[in-house]
């Protein structure tokens, strides 16, 4: 009785401030707001403020909402176990009978990092040639600026 009494207190509070809103030529946020301010009117009349105010206040739909937490702990980590095993045990035990396990390729499990990931061929201590354009490009940018 009380949460309905509430819900609908609160859709005409909403509708008010939409007719204020209205009133300083903001229809589309009025309209926004009206849209809002109707709904805890609508779940009233639906019954859906008195099934969760029941629910809220009942043992058992929270051990209901326990036992549903708990399956999907379960599932969640069967889940993650596969996903580190590499498959289902279906795939795994297919791929040793058809002798096509994979080798670890070193390249396949670094970290892809685009073009520029690769090291040079040249050794690191050998300086660059065109070490010098680098610094003259960057050297007209400052004085464009006047740095």
């Amino acid at each position: 009785m009380i949460a309905e009494t509430v819900c609908s207190a609160v859709s005409v509070a909403g509708l008010g401030i939409a007719a204020v809103t209205a009133y300083r030529k903001r229809f589309l946020a009025a309209a926004r707001i009206a849209a809002y301010a109707l709904v805890p009117l609508g779940l009233v009349m639906t019954g859906v403020v008195d099934w969760l105010a029941d629910t809220a206040f009942s043992p058992t739909a929270w051990a209901g909402f326990g036992v549903l937490g708990a399956s999907w702990l379960l599932f969640a980590s069967t889940r993650a176990v596969e996903r580190r095993r590499g498959g289902t045990r279906k795939e795994r035990r297919q791929a040793r009978a058809t002798g096509q396990r994979e080798a670890a390729d070193p390249a396949a499990s670094a970290p892809s990092l685009g073009p520029g990931s690769r090291q040079s061929t040249r050794p690191a201590t050998a300086p660059r040639a065109d070490a010098a354009d680098d610094f003259s490009d960057i050297e007209a940018i400052l004085k464009k600026h006047g740095i």
